[in-house]
C-alpha cells in the first residue's frame, strides 16, 4: 500500500484540479481540457465578482475571454448544462454519463406526484418549445391551464413553469440552447446535442463504474464520502461493492496517509494511472501558484473534505446578516502552493470599472508572501477589465501589510 504525507496527498489533489505546474494558453482547447480534467464547472447565479464557472476557469488559465466558454456552450456545444455537483457545466462528451440519469431522475415523491398532476402543464411547454423554441420561461405563459401549484418552502412556490422547466431539464428533455444574460433560452435536448454526441447506453454499472473513476481522478485521493460528495453528486448507489471491484481489477489502489505518526482514518483510494504524477511529486517535481478560488470551486466544494486536507475552515456568509459576517459576503480563499493561506473580500463594480478589496484575511502562521497575494488580486483585476483596484489598507494583514 502506498503511503503519503498530508502534503503529497494535497499536492496530488492541488495537481490533479490544474492549480500547479505551468499555466496553459488561455485557448479554447484549454478551457476543455480543464473541464475535462475537474469534471464540471459549476453554476451560480452570484455575480458580485464574477460568475463562479468563469472563476475557476480563470484558478486556472489565468485571463481569458470568457466568449471562448460561450462558444463551447453555445456555438461549438462541446459542452452543455446539466447536473452534477449541483446546476453545473460539463462535457458533451461525458453524455452517456448522464443520460442515464436523465432516464430515472432522482425525484423526490412530492416532485412525481406534482409532474404527473400537471401533464396538461408539460405538453404545453414541450409543444410551445417544439414550435418556437428556443423559448425564455417569460415567453411562456399558463393562462387557461390551471395547474396545480408547485408549493415549497423555496423560492420557487407558485413558480409552476419555472419548476416544470427545470424537471424537464433534469429528465433530459429540454436543455439550455443559449442565454440572455443569466437567463436561460430553452429548446429541445435533440436540437441542442449536436449530431456527434455520444449516444451509446450504458448500464448503471458500467454509468457508476465510469463516474467513480472520473471523481477519483479530480480528487487524486479520497475516501468513498468524498468520491459520492464529487462530479455526479450521490449517484453512486451501489459505491462499496464498485470501488471493491475497481480495486481487484487494479484500477484504483487503497492508499494511506500518514502524519506524524498517525494515520488518518477511513478507507482512502487513488486511481492508479495517477502513479506516475505522485510518482513526480514525490521526486520534488513541483511547480506552485498563488490564484484566487472562487467560493464554489472544485478543490474546496466539499467543505468537510477541505478542512481535513488543508486545515482551513470555509463557509460562505452570502446569507449571513452583514453584522454578524465574519470575513465578507463573497470571499475568495487564497491558495498559494499546496496551502490555503487567506481569504480576499472583493466586490467588482463593472459600471466603473473598478475592483475594490473590502478586506484581505491571512490565517495563522501564514507565510510572508504579500507580494504573491497582491499578484493574485492584479491578475483577477486584470481578467475582470478592472481598470483600477481600490484596497481597503486598514483590513489588511500586518504579514502582508508591506505589499500593499
Amino acid at each position: 500500500m502506498i503511503t503519503l504525507s498530508p502534503t503529497l496527498a494535497r499536492r496530488l489533489f492541488i495537481a490533479q484540479q490544474r492549480l500547479a505546474g505551468p499555466r496553459p494558453r488561455p485557448t479554447a482547447d484549454s478551457l476543455l481540457s480543464v473541464t475535462r480534467d475537474i469534471g464540471c464547472l459549476q453554476l451560480d447565479p452570484i455575480s458580485a465578482v464574477a460568475r463562479s464557472h468563469l472563476l475557476v476557469l480563470f484558478s486556472r488559465v489565468g485571463a481569458y475571454d470568457p466568449a471562448l466558454l460561450d462558444k463551447l456552450l453555445f456555438g461549438d456545444r462541446a459542452l452543455f448544462e446539466y447536473w452534477a455537483h449541483c446546476a453545473s457545466i460539463v462535457l458533451t462528451e461525458d453524455y452517456p454519463l448522464f443520460s442515464p440519469l436523465m432516464r430515472r431522475p432522482d425525484w423526490s415523491d412530492h416532485t412525481r406526484a406534482w409532474v404527473k398532476q400537471n401533464e396538461k402543464l408539460k405538453r404545453y411547454i414541450l409543444n410551445a418549445i417544439r414550435k418556437r423554441g428556443p423559448l425564455l420561461s417569460r415567453d411562456l405563459e399558463e393562462d387557461g391551464i390551471h395547474p396545480e401549484a408547485w408549493v415549497s418552502t423555496g423560492w420557487t412556490s407558485g413558480r409552476n413553469i419555472s419548476r416544470m422547466l427545470d424537471h424537464l431539464w433534469i429528465g433530459g428533455k429540454i436543455m439550455v440552447a443559449g442565454r440572455d444574460g443569466i437567463q436561460k433560452k430553452w429548446d429541445l435536448s435533440e436540437r441542442v446535442l449536436p449530431d456527434w454526441t455520444p449516444r451509446h447506453t450504458l448500464s448503471e454499472r458500467e454509468r457508476e463504474r465510469q463516474s467513480v473513476l472520473r471523481s477519483l481522478r479530480a480528487l487524486g485521493v479520497g475516501t468513498p464520502r468524498h468520491i459520492n460528495y464529487h462530479f455526479t453528486r450521490g449517484s453512486y448507489p451501489t459505491l462499496k461493492r464498485t470501488l471493491d471491484e475497481l480495486e481487484a481489477e487494479r484500477k484504483i489502489q487503497r492508499v494511506e496517509i500518514r502524519d506524524d505518526g498517525e494515520t488518518w482514518p477511513g478507507a482512502w483510494y487513488m486511481i492508479s494511472d495517477a502513479v506516475p504524477a505522485l510518482e513526480r511529486l514525490s521526486n520534488g517535481d513541483w511547480l506552485p501558484r498563488a490564484t484566487l478560488l472562487s467560493p464554489f470551486d472544485n478543490l474546496i466544494c466539499d467543505r468537510n473534505r477541505t478542512e481535513l486536507m488543508f486545515d482551513f475552515f470555509f463557509r460562505i456568509e452570502i446569507y449571513v446578516p452583514k453584522a454578524k459576517r465574519q470575513w465578507g459576503y463573497y470571499v475568495l480563499p487564497i491558495l498559494h502552493g499546496d496551502r490555503l493561506i487567506g481569504r480576499v473580500d472583493p466586490e467588482m463594480d463593472r459600471q466603473r470599472g473598478v475592483l475594490t478589496v473590502n478586506a484581505v484575511h491571512a490565517e495563522p502562521r501564514a507565510p510572508a508572501v504579500g507580494g504573491d497575494v497582491r499578484g493574485a488580486i492584479e491578475s483577477l483585476a486584470a481578467f475582470l477589465g478592472a481598470s483600477e483596484i481600490n484596497y481597503n489598507k486598514r483590513r489588511v494583514p500586518s504579514v502582508w501589510k508591506r505589499s500593499f
